[in-house]
């Protein structure tokens, strides 16, 4: 059960509030999911959906949410894959998040699951959907979880670390310097080209037509 009481959880939570600066971009509004442009992104693309209800996880959604949950990722998908021509995403499920209000990410990226997990022998499990991140988040009460194209894996806790899938994926894009959203923010270079990955990507998303399914 949450310590804080749910007036507490929205005046401190920059994915409660929608007048947060982290919600500053959005792309979409739904009855349970903001779908916006990532503020700090690892590159042009980079796409969070959270929910609008406080919970942790993916694994913690309920089974109603967690089905509407299922359309807006395929629908993000979808619009990466047509105009980015890849895509990937990760969530901390609750090991190694910065923000604790769930948001998964997806991006453009194309790489192997080495790339991103160098110990994968050892240390990932392929799972043939997300239904996964329930049943891990049941048994387990966390996960660390991430995908490339359609495949998807959970990566072994004992590595889990702040930013975890955030450093890992900024190496293999070749931006170490975006891993790491907090300090990134006071690169005024980096701040620039951010600036413009997020225009660039609202027009890709209304030129592609997607429209607010609230």
């Amino acid at each position: 059960m949450n310590q804080f009481s749910e007036e507490d959880i929205r005046k401190h939570c920059p994915h409660c509030d929608p007048q947060s600066f982290a919600l500053a971009n959005k792309l979409q509004s739904t009855k349970n999911f903001w779908v916006v442009c990532d503020v700090h992104p690892l590159r042009e693309g980079h796409i969070l959906i959270i929910p609008k209800q406080h919970l942790s996880c993916v694994g913690e959604y309920p089974l109603i949410l967690f089905k509407d949950f299922l359309k807006q990722y395929r629908r993000v998908s979808e619009f990466l894959l047509q105009s980015y021509g890849s895509v990937a995403s990760f969530e901390h499920g609750v090991i190694g998040q910065t923000v604790f209000h769930s948001h998964l990410h997806l991006f453009p990226f194309a790489g192997k699951p080495e790339d991103i997990v160098s110990e994968a022998l050892r240390h990932i499990m392929p799972i043939s959907n997300l239904s996964a991140l329930r049943v891990a988040f049941q048994r387990d009460g966390k996960y660390l979880f991430f995908s490339i194209g359609k495949q998807m894996w959970l990566v072994d806790t004992i590595l889990g670390t702040p930013r975890f899938f955030r450093d890992r994926f900024a190496h293999a894009l070749g931006v170490p310097q975006r891993g790491n959203w907090r300090s990134m923010r006071a690169d005024e270079r980096v701040m620039v080209e951010i600036k413009k990955d997020i225009q660039n990507l609202k027009l890709r998303w209304k030129s592609y037509g997607t429209k607010d399914a609230g």
